[in-house]
């Protein structure tokens, strides 16, 4: 058998805004932020991949609205 309580009927105290402020200070002084080079790198892998899967699917699109109009036309 176990004892004690489960966090649903635990009495949980709220947090005070100052204590929450703090406390989110404190975790983004953890983030490790990128540095300007490596932002623009990611900015432009990420703007090529996403063109890249736009002209699949759009290609992919085209491809198949051709096949549905040529059996059903």
């Amino acid at each position: 058998m176990v004892t004690g309580t489960s966090p649903a009927t635990a009495k949980q105290s709220r947090t005070s805004p100052s204590t929450f402020y703090r406390q989110m200070v404190a975790e983004l002084r953890k983030v490790v932020w990128p540095t300007r080079e490596q932002l623009i790198t990611y900015f432009w892998v990420v703007l090529v991949f996403v063109l890249v899967v736009m002209t699949f699917v759009s290609l992919l699109d085209l491809g198949v609205g051709k096949l549905v109009f040529k059996i059903f036309a």
